[in-house]
């Protein structure tokens, strides 16, 4: 059997929708588990109305909820047709209701928790996947919704609930393996699950990939198809280089590398249930279902060129943390480390000197905090308005001199932080945020100019 995950654009509307079930036609024979996000849009618009109703601002939220209720409508009744609807719209019906009563009591209390903002998120996926199932029926692929909360477990960690993996293998055994085995094909919304306790739980954003990998692995799935908008994963991000190409065969690390630094196309988490399991996972494109994608591999050919791909992550602040006499104390490091635990924020790179720490992090609200707690321990600055390029590549291991061709090509750029050897097959350094398109330019012309065959379209 597959796994067939379509982001949000691929079931973003009517059109889309048949796309996608002319897609999962195409491939019946192979027994494929559905997994969808949200259309596009719906989980922003879903959040957006949770703050506003917690901010009793209920008129607002209550609008912006009957906005989504005529989406969701007017998308099912173009798939079903007018009898098919009738039957289902008071399946669609009672889940607004539902969320117009939640929005009700947000707005009546004044205030939003972590847990309730899972549940009204929930409710993009639970739309979406009975809209899609009921389609797939209409068209004979004995479509079937399945309730991913009865079968993703998950702790109480609410906005980023950790999946308990062997609970739910059980629960995917007792609940999709059946349908599987009648000739079903179960369709599930990715993203959400639900706490031992029954309690609806969200994965985190980008979580419907991670989904579809455990779904994948639990099942023992020969493949995990990720269906979006491009072709697969490119050597960069093409809004910024148009000379951006698709490469064809990617390892597991270097994709896990490239989605970490900021490569949209793939959830970092995804691959990991797949490496456990040795699953391939594609991906392929909704808009171009003709387009062998990229296929990410535990290993894959090396090919001849240093770097598979190069990628960007902006609004990074850098953290300097100094303190001469402290630095080489026991436990000072620990210490620092622990603050940033204590304010909930994660550190992408890291470099230490004799007389100081500098860290980055993405830039939100709880740096002040964090440099004013860090400051008890030594003098702290912060900076603002910084990028993370991320150059990967398995040959990174075994090229000597790499360092050298990279920052030649940069010679005239402030270089702030750099960071080789961690993982060994990438090369990181901080730039300043507004010289990434230049940048990126100009070592994709360097490292790009020619391409293996073999592993780039």
């Amino acid at each position: 059997m597959i796994v067939m995950k379509f982001g949000g654009t691929s079931v973003q509307d009517a059109k889309a929708i048949e796309r996608a079930a002319s897609i999962v036609e195409g491939r019946l024979a192979q027994k494929p588990v559905v997994v969808v996000s949200a259309m596009a849009k719906v989980t922003d618009t879903l959040l957006t109305m949770a703050k506003a109703a917690g901010a009793g601002e209920r008129k607002a939220a209550l609008k912006l909820c009957r906005s989504l209720q005529e989406r969701h409508y007017n998308t099912a009744s173009e798939l079903l047709g007018t009898a098919l609807f009738t039957e289902f719209h008071s399946e669609l019906g009672a889940e607004f209701e539902a969320l117009d009563e939640l929005l009700r009591g947000i707005s009546a209390v004044g205030e939003i928790t972590p847990r309730t903002t899972d549940y009204v998120a929930s409710f993009g996926e639970m739309l979406s996947s009975k809209i899609v199932a009921a389609a797939f029926a209409a068209r004979g692929l004995n479509g079937v919704h399945v309730d991913s909360r009865e079968v993703l477990v998950t702790d109480s960690t609410y906005m980023q609930a950790v999946p308990q993996f062997e609970d739910t293998n059980v629960k995917l055994q007792q609940k999709v393996q059946p349908l599987l085995e009648e000739g079903k094909v179960p369709v599930m919304g990715g993203f959400i699950g639900s706490s031992r306790a029954g309690i609806t739980t969200t994965i985190g954003r980008g979580g419907s990939d991670f989904s579809a990998a455990i779904f994948g692995a639990g099942l023992s799935a020969e493949r995990i198809e990720i269906w979006t908008d491009v072709d697969g994963i490119l050597t960069t991000d093409p809004r910024i280089c148009r000379e951006a190409r698709r490469i064809k065969v990617i390892s597991f690390d270097e994709a896990a590398e490239l989605a970490y630094f900021g490569a949209k196309v793939l959830h970092p988490a995804t691959v990991l249930p797949a490496i456990q399991k040795n699953i391939p996972v594609y991906v392929l494109n909704s808009l171009n279902p003709s387009c062998e994608g990229t296929r990410i591999t535990t290993r894959a050919p090396q090919g001849k060129n240093i770097f598979k791909a190069i990628a960007a992550k902006k609004r990074i602040t850098i953290v300097d943390v100094a303190a001469p006499r402290m630095l080489l104390a026991h436990g000072f490091l620990r210490a620092i480390f622990e603050a940033f635990d204590r304010h909930q924020v994660a550190v992408d790179v890291v470099s230490t000197s004799e007389v100081s720490v500098s860290l980055t992090v993405d830039s939100n609200q709880a740096i002040p905090a964090l440099a004013a707690d860090l400051a008890k321990l030594a003098d702290v600055k912060y900076e603002g308005r910084k990028a993370i390029v991320c150059l990967v590549g398995e040959n990174l291991r075994d090229t000597p001199g790499i360092a050298a061709l990279v920052f030649r090509e940069l010679a005239d750029k402030k270089i702030r932080m750099i960071s080789q050897g961690a993982s060994e097959i990438n090369l990181t350094f901080v730039i300043e945020e507004d010289e990434v398109p230049e940048v990126i330019q100009r070592l994709h012309k360097t490292f790009f100019s020619e391409l293996d065959p073999e592993v780039f379209a």
